[in-house]
């Protein structure tokens, strides 16, 4: 069985990205997953309920998407504003369209509130990077789907050809 993939849409080239960009990702990969029909393509900040642009937002007080899932942190936009919400959503939404294609891999792109998995940003806004995952990556990985962050696409590879 061909396995399809959640994927986030800014590495498709989709300007999805807080500031209207796409974080483009090239990779032979994903060519080829475009042509099978494997990539379920995701951006779970717009299906929380924003739009493009927006405000950047990080997890507060250096917290993770597992603690925001447990209720005990928010993430906060740069202007202050709690949109805890809105990730909280666009997780569930995520986790609703994995399973409706029955994808246990995703590939994320890292360092976002929502679906970084090897790093985040420390609330601070100050461009300080921490080990941990986004709200999405957090809540897929609880439901036992694969998260690999942009840079692991190779990774991601090699786990789908032990799948077959």
């Amino acid at each position: 069985m061909t396995r399809k993939i959640l994927v986030s849409a800014c590495l498709l080239g989709s300007p999805v990205r807080y500031n209207g960009s796409a974080k483009t990702l090239a990779h032979p990969a994903l060519d080829a997953w475009r042509r099978e029909g494997r990539i379920v393509p995701v951006c779970p900040e717009l299906s929380g309920g924003f739009g493009v642009p927006r405000l950047a937002a990080e997890i507060a007080r250096a917290e993770s998407g597992e603690a925001v899932l447990a209720g005990a942190a928010r993430v906060v936009d740069v202007a202050g504003a709690d949109v805890t919400t809105f990730f909280l959503a666009g997780a569930r939404a995520a986790l609703e369209l994995a399973r409706e294609h029955d994808c246990r891999f995703a590939l994320l792109i890292d360092g976002s509130p929502s679906c970084g998995s090897r790093f985040i940003y420390d609330g601070s806004f100050s461009g300080q990077r921490r080990a941990g995952a986004g709200v999405t990556a957090a809540l897929l990985r609880e439901h036992g789907i694969e998260v690999f962050a942009d840079s692991e696409i190779d990774a991601l590879c090699a786990r789908l050809t032990r799948e077959g």
